[in-house]
């Protein structure tokens, strides 16, 4: 561990200089972390096992690795069945721990039995840093850069700066945690934690449980940032000790005097609830300025509000009560374990009275996969997108807000400010006591196999190879097939759904839908350009490919010939992945050049070697408008080396032999 600064540190300088491989501490930097712990789902599972298998992995090296199926969890045919029996024998191959369809949401199960202060976690999922709640440092990225990390390799990023927010006050009655966090995106919008890690600091914190923390660091990732940290204090203590943990507690918080790179404060006691109109998180206003329109469905669930109290408070606000004929009340529980805790006192049989609909522990409608809404009528849900489309339904109306806020329109069938209901029901806020000690399930958790070695792939035939990835030609002349505008998210580049998810595991099936939201004939384009030119470019605005962790929205269009996207930005994990799989992220010299790019411009691209890259000086002719045009590149000498070799898994198969 290097030596202790005498500078003051806070949390999150302490957690990465613990860690550090290798490089400075930077802004800017790369640098290489340790990773202690990895968390894996189904839907980027499979590939991250299917990566295993390609690097001649034999055993995880990590202190702990967990594969989760939580997302594909719906059997309307053999698919998942046959992803699921892929993804035990997988891990116990690989031996890592596995986690079964009826058990929950990864998120919160890791918390709640594998999560320990100090710690770093690396996930295949976006919303990986929920375990921030916790004290640790918890990254999500893409599935290769997770099985690199399963394999023993450091996980490299780019040293982000911390963002510290001072929380003061306290919440008053109807107003939680997801208004903190909702707070927090309109000020920030989707890009404007690019680059930072937010840190959670003051007297505020105090009076937020581990959960509610877990509901804040949950959502950071929709503002883009690298994690989301907390303290770990004498509330962490409690959690953990409730969990029948006590013994993994450690305390951790920021010396006094600590400077974060900038700060922001935010009064607790002045907040109102929010909520984020359709189609972003970012477009976030107040209830009171939206109530009153006429809301069709209310889903209580997610990885985002998926604590017990989150569903003991809807249960109090519904008790004795029927929601309206023509309103949807879903309950979508986000563990087991909680099932459980609502059957001691009755909460569960108040929901079941008030006519909630009951489904499977899982994501299921946040990522589409199931409890699709009607076309063009209102969604409110307590999860944490509501990009377009992502519901499962075209021109859908989502909107996110808390569990106040949806129990109290799910009563009115409009959108409701929470604090109106004692008004207009005499209903008083509901107060939540933490129990003592919780109800804590664990059979559905099964432990790596001690002997491995006779252990085979279970592979259905759904389950195809990862296509072989051509290195990177010296040169080019391609077509730009698409143009797309700012904050392009990694569900319209591939979409999430039931149709669609069952295919995470099958490249050239999962690749008929690509950009599929945005030209649902992108893909016959894609292959008829492939033929003809070798391969494509794409053409994005600002924070392009934002959202979901999902490598499948950079391997599919590498599959179909995607050589390079010219954008005036990206997202963290999305320009990791683009690089992962040998696709060129350039950036333009001038953000006003996006404007004279235009779809069917043919694009020639010379001298794509380790020199002219490293140099960073890069020309490219845009062959149709007779235009020379300028382009940067954020590549560190190793991603050079990456991107030419046809992506990661070939680069490391090389470094290997």
């Amino acid at each position: 561990m290097p030596a202790t600064p005498s500078l003051p540190q806070h949390v999150t300088n302490k957690l990465i200089r613990a860690h550090l491989i290798s490089g400075n501490m930077i802004p800017g930097e790369e640098i290489s972390l340790k990773i202690d712990q990895t968390l894996i789902q189904d839907a980027t599972g499979t590939l991250v096992m299917l990566e295993l298998e390609a690097m001649d992995i034999i055993k995880a090296r990590t202190e702990l690795a967990v594969q989760y199926v939580d997302h594909n969890i719906i059997e309307t045919d053999s698919k998942n069945a046959e992803d699921h029996a892929f993804l035990l024998s997988a891990a116990e191959k690989y031996g890592i721990w596995y986690s079964r369809a009826g058990n929950g949401i990864s998120h919160p199960l890791h918390i709640h039995h594998f999560g320990i202060p100090g710690k770093t976690l690396l996930g295949s999922d976006s919303h990986t840093p929920s375990a921030g709640a916790l004290g640790m440092l918890a990254i999500g990225t893409g599935g290769l850069d997770v099985a690199l990390a399963i394999a023993g390799e450091p996980y490299r990023v780019v040293m982000p700066m911390v963002y510290g927010i001072e929380l003061k006050g306290q919440l008053q009655p109807w107003v939680s945690a997801k208004d903190i966090v909702l707070e927090m995106l309109r000020i920030f919008d989707v890009g404007g934690g690019r680059k930072y890690i937010f840190e959670y600091f003051g007297e505020g914190v105090k009076g937020l449980s581990v959960m509610d923390r877990f509901v804040i660091a949950n959502m950071g990732s929709e503002m883009g940032a690298t994690s989301t940290v907390f303290p770990s204090d004498e509330e962490t203590k409690r959690f953990l000790t409730a969990q029948e943990r006590p013994e993994v507690w450690v305390e951790l918080k920021a010396d006094k005097g600590a400077a974060y790179d900038k700060t922001k404060t935010i009064d607790l006691s002045t907040l109102e609830s929010m909520i984020a109109c359709p189609s972003s998180p970012g477009n976030v206003k107040k209830v009171s300025e939206v109530q009153g329109l006429p809301v069709y469905q209310v889903v209580i669930g997610s990885s985002a509000n998926p604590g017990l109290r989150d569903y003991v408070v809807v249960s109090d606000i519904l008790k004795g009560k029927t929601t309206p004929a023509g309103l949807s009340l879903d309950i979508n529980p986000s563990t087991r374990q909680v099932i459980e805790n609502l059957c001691v006192d009755g909460r569960l049989a108040e929901l079941i009275k008030s006519g909630a609909r009951f489904h499977q522990t899982g994501c299921l409608g946040c990522i589409g996969m199931g409890q699709a809404p009607a076309k063009g009528k209102i969604s409110l849900r307590t999860m944490p997108r509501n990009f377009p489309g992502r519901s499962g339904t075209p021109e859908d109306l989502v909107y996110l807000c808390s569990p106040e806020t949806a129990a109290a329109s799910a009563l009115t069938g409009k959108i409701t400010n929470p604090r109106d209901l004692e008004k207009l029901f005499g209903i008083t806020y509901p107060k939540y006591e933490h129990p003592a000690k919780e109800i804590i399930n664990l059979p559905l958790l099964f432990a790596p196999l001690q002997h491995n070695e006779a252990i085979e792939l279970e592979k259905g035939s759904n389950i195809k190879p990862l296509p072989e990835l051509e290195s990177l030609k010296e040169k080019f002349e391609a077509p730009v097939l698409l143009k797309v505008g700012d904050n392009i998210s990694t569900d319209e580049i591939l979409s999430g759904g039931a149709k669609v998810l069952p295919l995470r595991s099958n490249i050239p099936e999962i690749s008929k839908w690509a950009y599929h939201q945005l030209d649902p004939d992108f893909y016959d384009k894609a292959l008829k350009a492939k033929e003809k030119s070798g391969g494509h470019i794409l053409v994005a605005g600002k924070n392009y490919a934002q959202g979901s962790s999902r490598e499948h929205a950079a391997l599919a269009p590498k599959y179909l010939g995607q050589i390079a996207v010219i954008a005036i930005g990206y997202a963290r994990i999305g320009w990791q992945n683009l690089i992962n799989f040998g696709i060129l992220p350039f950036e333009f010299a001038d953000a006003s050049d996006y404007q004279n790019m235009d779809v069917n411009d043919v694009i020639k691209l010379e001298n794509i070697n380790q020199a002219s890259l490293t140099i960073n000086k890069i020309s490219i002719t845009n062959l149709t408008k007779n235009k020379k045009i300028n382009v940067i590149h954020r590549l560190s000498e190793r991603q050079i080396e990456i991107v030419l070799a046809g992506g990661m898994i070939n680069y490391f198969k090389r470094k290997k032999h």
